[in-house]
């Protein structure tokens, strides 16, 4: 039983979770061994028909799926822990979450925001091959490969340095 995270964090990304809960992406999931398929949808306002956004959080069961379809919580920490799997907008803070866990990690850009930072925090991670970077248009194909990925470990926080930074800057050394 695997379990797959879909995240948009607060922002509006209907192309994704128009995708991720459409049909071709749930037997896409299930073909790969996902079971269940929890999706953070945010503010995104489109869905498939079978979503009401008026009901949400919903609970369903598609080709042999279980779906868990929600906007927000206070904190994605136990959701990720428990993901096989975590997709992501490519939100800093939901990435870094991730990386920290150790969790296998599908960043899919949303190209539809003003400034493009996401996609060039993507392109840096992926380069670094601490994630696999993909677009709405890849990301079943993606899935189809992500367990062949092989993937650098991301370093572990390293807090010491970081005071060392602080202390230096502020003139204390």
């Amino acid at each position: 039983m695997r379990r797959v995270l879909i995240t948009v964090g607060s922002t509006k990304f209907d192309n994704l979770i128009e995708l991720v809960l459409g049909e071709q992406m749930i037997e896409v999931f299930s073909k790969h061994g996902f079971t269940n398929v929890v999706v953070q949808c945010g503010n995104s306002s489109l869905f498939p028909e079978w979503v009401d956004p008026a009901a949400l959080p919903i609970e369903s069961i598609k080709s042999g799926v279980h779906i868990h379809v929600w906007r927000f919580k206070p904190s994605l920490e136990e959701e990720i822990s428990n993901a096989d799997l975590v997709i992501s907008h490519a939100g800093s803070g939901t990435i870094l979450d991730a990386l920290r866990k150790k969790k296998l990690l599908i960043v899919v850009p949303n190209d539809t925001l003003l400034d493009n930072h996401q996609l060039e925090l993507a392109v840096a991670l992926g380069e670094q091959r601490y994630l696999v970077a993909a677009s709405v248009s890849t990301l079943s194909e993606t899935i189809a490969t992500i367990d062949t990925v092989s993937l650098e470990t991301f370093p572990d926080h390293d807090r010491a340095a970081f005071r060392a930074i602080l202390d230096e800057e502020m003139g204390f050394l």
